[in-house]
């Protein structure tokens, strides 16, 4: 065999049928976490520059809470997590004043549970697809490799009927299997990598966001003592 049959596109083609599929599947979960992998790098930065520009405003003064409030009850959708955690935990604590809740334990006990309520979804939302690509990073390694066993064992396993084994009869087969091994480390590395990249920039947006919490019951907290 020469140097050309042992290209990568010619040692699939040759490949049994199980490591072939192997690969498809392998190739299948590289695409699918290429796309989670933009698809979050995309997310993350739209919710770092909203809670920015967000936190910019809110500690500028340039506006009431009141204000505040009613902007960003208005762009509630486009707006970040921030956004929707304030509007969150200012609606519940003018429910609150409404009802003529006077105690300001119970007012700001109240808004503060609607803002981590709503904190933990934002999180959720913000962490979706992470997972997927925790599983892709753990089990690809292993499916290459279980492609990588059944390749081998078929090679032996059509050598057993020749009279003479060389390395030139081996390599082939044994090549054809390692490449079910070499694709799931390709599928695996760049999932792994982001995993650990987003998991670090998810840590920083939610100690952000429960820094902002604790910012805002005390504002809170003075307001219910001066009502």
């Amino acid at each position: 065999m020469n140097s050309q049959d042992l290209s990568i596109v010619n040692l699939i083609l040759h490949a049994s049928l199980v490591v072939q599929l192997v690969i498809a599947l392998l190739v299948a979960m590289s695409l699918a976490s290429w796309a989670a992998i933009f698809s979050k790098y995309i997310g993350l930065k739209r919710v770092r520059e909203a809670n920015e520009g967000f936190e910019r405003e809110f500690w500028s003064g340039s506006a009431t809470l009141q204000a505040l409030y009613q902007e960003a009850l208005h762009s509630a959708e486009q707006g970040g997590p921030l956004n929707r955690i304030f509007a969150a935990g200012m609606r519940e604590f003018l429910k609150l004043r409404e009802k003529k809740v006077s105690d300001g334990a119970a007012l700001l006990d109240g808004a503060r549970r609607a803002m981590r309520a709503s904190y933990q979804r934002e999180l959720d939302t913000i962490e979706s697809r992470l997972s997927f690509l925790a599983s892709v990073g753990s089990i690809s390694p292993y499916v290459g490799l279980f492609g990588t066993v059944w390749g081998i064992m078929h090679a032996f396993t059509g050598l057993a009927n020749l009279q003479q084994v060389t390395l030139a009869t081996v390599a082939p087969g044994i090549a054809e299997a390692l490449v079910a091994t070499a694709i799931g480390l390709f599928a695996a590395i760049p999932a792994v990598l982001a995993y650990n990249r987003f998991a670090r920039d998810i840590d920083r947006v939610a100690i952000q966001m429960e820094t902002f919490i604790e910012e805002f019951s005390n504002i809170l907290q003075r307001n219910s003592s001066a009502a």
